[in-house]
């Protein structure tokens, strides 16, 4: 892996509430604000978006906040980075009584660019400014669903051309939600309108799993073998379901056994069709293949990988990485090839809570995000190394001590649960939050 020479961006800075972009108090020019470094916030200072790092910036509700969602691949093309974006979203609610939830498909579209600095200009200059601002609202549609208990976790997969959604419920079950028809109705209004009135209430699962005997958070479906699918539950077993003909699974009632405690996290191998990874609140991660009997299928283990729970991994579909996040605020990178040795290649820590959520860039096999509970979304590359002349550090001392490969702190979001790069549109990050989604690409991948 190449190095590069990166400048690193951290997008909020410290403010007083009557300036306008930057810190111009009597003790000094603005200064970058980073959770657990350097003195906390004053009264009278707010933390301010540094818009000038942004390409994109977006933000959405949906009512009750979402724990999990996941980005549903379309057939606008990949590699698009023409403006305006359109993306489509699966979530799913945690709203406050179990019989308000809902899954839902959201349609984002005509995202704009984030907008350059004003200037001084004339009433007509203006006018056209205002047209163009209206022009250029974001738009946000929403295909729903009644599903009964919170969602707590969403992965969307396509059997062929078919687009279906695994469900976590707080339940107890798992559930397999056909997704075609929300795509259809989310295009079109009259046909959205007919279906929230007609069709929504009478749209069940196409298969449900209740053998966990508890609720769960883990769940995968293999990238390599379409309809294959882990789910994982708080009482620490790991079910594999196979697909059968006509739309069902057949649920491996023998459990992956070798946890001690809930297992957080599955990722299938991006490479070999048997192979899995799982991580838990026992501090260990696991390396398990299918083709071995449940009981003998962990082949490697990493029995104290974080210092307590192991929250999150993603598994790097161009390297063989492993990323893990943990209750410790740690980020560590894992060589596979040399995942016997009990020791990560890389540790970074820059979260000053637990990782709630890690993902490699799809394209860059350097690049990954992280978020935590400590209401940051970080981006690093690996390969970067420190530019003598980028002058940084000598602007702000404070973040001398910062990691080399951290590019981008995003901030000013609120109980950060979820993050996923989009496949197809290069460099754009999506989030949720008790706060909401965010949309945002940053100039730094």
């Amino acid at each position: 892996m190449a190095a590069r020479k990166g400048r690193r961006r951290m997008c909020e800075t410290r403010e007083p509430m009557e300036a306008e972009s930057r810190h111009t108090s009597s003790e000094g020019p603005a200064q970058v604000y980073l959770p657990g470094r350097g003195p906390p916030l004053r009264e009278g200072e707010e933390l301010v978006m540094d818009e000038e790092a942004y390409v994109l910036y977006h933000r959405a509700q949906t009512g009750a906040p979402c724990l999990s969602f996941d980005i549903v691949r379309d057939h606008l093309g990949d590699s698009r980075t023409e403006l305006p974006l359109t993306l489509y979203l699966c979530a799913g609610t945690q709203a406050e009584s179990a019989q308000s939830n809902r899954l839902m498909i959201l349609r984002m579209h005509n995202l704009h660019g984030t907008k350059p600095p004003p200037s001084d200009s004339s009433d007509e200059e203006e006018e056209e400014d205002e047209e163009d601002e209206e022009e250029q609202k974001p738009q946000l549609e929403l295909a729903m669903v009644p599903h009964y208990g919170g969602i707590n976790r969403v992965r969307v997969s396509w059997l062929g051309e078919e687009p279906v959604a695994g469900v976590w419920s707080e339940k107890g079950q798992v559930e397999v939600f056909a997704l075609r028809r929300l795509l259809q109705v989310v295009e079109d209004p009259q046909a959205l309108a007919a279906f929230l009135r007609d069709e929504q209430a009478q749209t069940k699962p196409i298969f449900s799993f209740a053998g966990h005997m508890g609720e769960g958070f883990a769940l995968d479906w293999s990238p390599r073998v379409p309809g294959r699918l882990l789910t994982g539950d708080c009482q620490k077993n790991i079910h594999l379901w196979t697909p059968r003909d006509g739309g069902s699974w057949h649920v491996d009632q023998r459990p992956f056994m070798g946890h001690t405690r809930s297992v957080e996290d599955l990722q299938w191998s991006p490479t070999e069709d048997t192979v899995f990874a799982s991580c838990s609140a026992d501090a260990s991660i696991r390396i398990w293949d299918i083709r071995a009997v449940p009981s003998k299928a962990c082949m490697l283990t990493t029995a104290t990988a974080h210092d307590g729970d192991v929250n999150v991994i993603s598994w790097s579909r161009r390297e063989p990485f492993l990323l893990s996040g943990g209750d410790d605020g740690a980020l560590k990178i894992w060589d596979l090839r040399q995942f016997k040795s009990g020791s990560p290649v890389a540790t970074f820590k820059q979260h000053v809570a637990p990782v709630t959520s890690v993902e490699w860039h799809p394209q860059d096999s350097g690049v990954f995000a992280a978020s935590g509970a400590d209401n940051q979304i970080t981006q690093w590359d690996l390969a970067v190394e420190q530019d003598p002349e980028a002058g940084d550090t000598e602007a702000d001392p404070g973040l001398a001590d910062l990691p080399q490969q951290l590019l981008f702190v995003h901030q000013g979001e609120t109980e950060l649960k979820e993050l996923h790069w989009h496949p197809q549109c290069p460099g754009l990050l999506v989030s949720t939050a008790l706060s909401g989604f965010t949309i945002f690409r940053t100039i730094s991948v």
